[in-house]
């Protein structure tokens, strides 16, 4: 390709950007977003248990991360704007199903639309985005789209109280026409990108033996309680769940394209870095949730009011991401991510010590929001580093799908253990067992990140810019 021939290939590039964004940021939002909206929807349906009412949370968070991989495969087979705009229609369709649900039963089903929907969006608005700049031009523009998820979890929980305020349906009705704009604008400005040779067709087997498993492992959390934790029906659901997690793992093993490349987790840093991310992320799914229903159920403060509380948490995230990498570059990423797991863990522990029943926000509450904000900040940037320092370039991709899926897979255990520890009415003292959880998940994520490279990794490591701890959700090939 000749230098003129390269620069018209890119004309339009920002045109291209401008598109992808929108169905990038729309798909991250929901994370924070629905969370803020947990009580609300409760309310809409009253009767229903807060162990059912969780799998609105769960059953996006589990398909989300069984599809992630097999969607970048598909976007590949079939062309990546094709699989990309097939996103933004599903993810539509599924955020209508959302705002017309007349039954929590319906919800959760649409809830699964929709994380179908966003893992067709988030690894191929990437991939186009890669294959819409020069090479010179990639690192910023990904730490451009990276900024989209710091934006949409800085911004979901104001933006989140705001429309709850109103109607909790709206905050999936907003979708609808951004969804909408952005598969017009798809048409028109994005060019069509195809790999066919990349990969074989995505493992569907694996994907149902996937949710399974981790669906069967969190229906027995959340409903262990009342069906006895020594029954038969708990016993048998446990066994069922890793029976079947059992064959996603052969199936992995023996599949041409599977859903994970066991081959991976041979790379030890790899391997760390994954179970850091997940134990981190039970911690960081309960946070969340616990602390919208702690100000909205004890503190008994309006959701708009909540989401403002707990905006400066993401807030930190965002503005300290860009920096964790001049504290690896100088440091390594052992005692960085060791840091990162403790101080998430000394503001649960702050909320466990100091929340009471009267609400003092100044005092009892911001002071563990910004601990925790600055705590995932340091981990996550870390151990995103590791992970692209440590793999095969034509496994980048690949592998930050697999990181991902621990991460989602976490946020599913950690919602469902905190319903558990909860229970039906909790009080203050449920919920100041329940800071207990996210204070194990940082102090857990910290011991294994001990094993973690340090100075050795230093180079490799502060390559990864902090905005793009924000591609948390993105996998392409």
């Amino acid at each position: 390709m000749t230098p003129a021939t390269e620069s018209r290939s890119y004309e339009g590039r920002w045109r291209v950007f401008a598109v992808i964004v929108v169905g990038a940021f729309m798909a991250q939002l929901d994370l924070f977003i629905v969370n803020i909206a947990f009580p609300a929807i409760g309310r809409s349906f009253p009767g229903v248990s807060a162990s059912t009412l969780s799998w609105v949370l769960d059953a996006y968070a589990i398909v989300f991360a069984a599809c992630l991989v097999p969607a970048g495969r598909l976007g590949d087979l079939v062309g990546r704007r094709r699989v990309f705009e097939l996103g933004l229609a599903v993810f539509a369709l599924g955020s209508a199903g959302c705002a017309a649900a007349p039954s929590v039963g319906v919800l959760v089903a649409a809830r699964v639309m929709q994380a179908i929907g966003a893992a067709l969006v988030l690894p191929t608005s990437l991939g186009l985005m890669l294959h819409a700049f020069p090479p010179a031009a990639r690192a910023g523009a990904v730490g451009a789209w990276a900024s989209a998820g710091a934006v949409a979890a800085a911004s979901g929980p104001p933006l989140g109280g705001l429309l709850v305020g109103i109607d909790w349906r709206l905050i999936f009705v907003v979708n609808l026409p951004l969804a909408l704009v952005a598969i017009l604008a798809s048409r028109r400005v994005v060019p069509e990108v195809r790999h066919p040779d990349a990969g074989g067709r995505p493992d569907v087997a694996g994907i149902v033996l996937l949710v399974g498993g981790i669906g069967g492992v969190v229906l027995c959390i959340v409903e262990g309680a009342r069906w006895g934790w020594g029954s038969a029906a708990f016993v048998l659901g446990i066994l069922a769940a890793f029976a079947l997690i059992a064959a996603f793992l052969w199936r992995c093993g023996h599949h041409p394209a599977p859903v994970v490349e066991l081959s991976l987790l041979r790379l030890r840093p790899f391997a760390v870095a994954n179970a850091a991310m997940l134990v981190f992320y039970v911690g960081f799914g309960a946070m969340l949730l616990e602390s919208v229903l702690f100000l909205t159920g004890v503190w008994h403060v309006s959701t708009i009011v909540a989401g403002l509380g707990i905006a400066p948490g993401p807030l930190c995230v965002a503005l300290i991401s860009s920096r964790v990498k001049n504290l690896v570059g100088r440091f390594g990423a052992r005692p960085v991510a060791v840091l990162g797991g403790v101080t998430f863990a000394v503001g649960a522990v702050w909320w466990r010590w100091r929340t009471g029943a009267r609400a003092d926000y100044a005092a009892e509450f911001l002071p563990g929001m910004i601990l925790a904000g600055t705590g995932v900040a340091l981990m996550q940037a870390t151990l995103y580093g590791v992970a692209s320092g440590v793999l095969p370039p034509n496994r980048f991709a690949t592998g930050s799908g697999v990181l991902n899926m621990s991460r989602q897979i976490g946020l599913a255990l950690g919602v469902a253990i905190l319903v558990a520890l909860l229970g039906v009415h909790p009080g203050l003292a449920a919920f100041h067992a329940g800071f207990c959880l996210p204070a194990a998940g940082g102090l857990a994520a910290a011991l294994l990140a001990l094993s973690l490279p340090s100075r050795g990794a230093r180079a490799a490591a502060t390559t990864l810019d902090g905005a793009q701890t924000g591609r948390a959700a993105a996998v392409t090939r």
